[in-house]
């Protein structure tokens, strides 16, 4: 987890404090909006957590929502007060479109992070050799080294102490793909091995002999928390999607997860995969 310096983590205090408190009044966003003078895009925002708030929008809200307690609302101005600074990924801001910031914001506020993809090792189990490899393959891919700078600093912030629970499902697929290289993916296989000794993540290999899943055209991940519901996010060729409010989409992703969980191999018998890969690729 980021420090609670961190401007996510203070909007996603302010956003959850300030739903809850409108919600015990019973008032809408639409009814908060218009009785605050403000668009309702502006109250949209400060719940979904996608914007800084001031100490004097946030006074002005609390006294429309009766929030009197004097340690909430000094530690939700404090909250505001660090709502206003910059993001650890602002200095990729060149390269980042606004789903991808709104996506790390919630990547970095994670209790918990479940992965599936299933074509591709997923970005924050990928070498920077294997990266280069995948960009190479994109004529459309610009501002390469910058890209790999800001994936490994991500997985940098993922693995570190104290950082979220990571489960990754990864296909055999992915893993029998050559992206690169023998020699690129002996290294990339011999990363995810390492990253499985450590115990920072939670691997298990879905093997090609479970045939046909729910998620088979789908990469996907959810986000945890402790104090919120879970958060999905989805990539392809289309674009990207971040879905918090569709319960229903967000339920069907959790049970194909739990679905992926029992037709992978265990942790350990993934690791004798990766080992008896691993031994091909040296001979080859």
């Amino acid at each position: 987890m980021p420090t609670a310096s961190d401007p996510s983590l203070n909007r996603r205090k302010l956003r959850l404090a300030l739903k809850a408190a409108r919600d015990k009044t019973g008032l809408t966003q639409r009814d908060a909006a218009d009785r605050l003078d403000w668009s309702l895009s502006k109250v949209i925002r400060i719940e979904a957590g996608t914007v800084s708030l001031s100490v004097t929008d946030l006074q002005a809200m609390l006294r429309l929502y009766e929030v009197t307690d004097e340690a909430l609302v000094a530690e939700l101005e404090q909250a505001a007060r660090g709502s206003k600074g910059q993001s650890w990924w602002s200095e990729y801001n060149d390269i980042i479109a606004p789903p991808f910031a709104q996506f790390l914001g919630y990547e970095s506020a994670a209790d918990s992070i479940r992965a599936y993809h299933p074509t591709l090792v997923s970005g924050l189990l990928q070498t920077t050799d294997y990266m280069s490899a995948l960009f190479a393959a994109s004529p459309a891919a610009t501002e390469v080294q910058r890209r790999i700078d800001l994936r490994t600093a991500r997985q940098e912030r993922v693995f570190a102490d104290g950082a979220p629970a990571v489960t990754m499902i990864v296909d055999e697929s992915a893993l029998r793909r050559l992206v690169g290289g023998p020699g690129v993916m002996r290294n990339q296989l011999s990363h995810i091995r390492q990253l499985t000794g450590t115990q920072r993540i939670k691997l298990q290999v879905l093997p090609l002999s479970a045939g046909a899943h729910d998620s088979l055209e789908d990469s996907f991940v959810l986000f945890g928390y402790r104090d919120d519901e879970d958060v999905l996010y989805l990539a392809g060729p289309g674009g990207v999607l971040t879905n918090r409010d569709n319960r229903e989409m967000v339920a069907r992703y959790q049970e194909c997860f739990e679905d992926l969980t029992d037709k992978a191999l265990s942790q350990d018998a993934s690791v004798a995969l990766l080992d008896e890969l691993l031994g091909q690729l040296n001979r080859s």
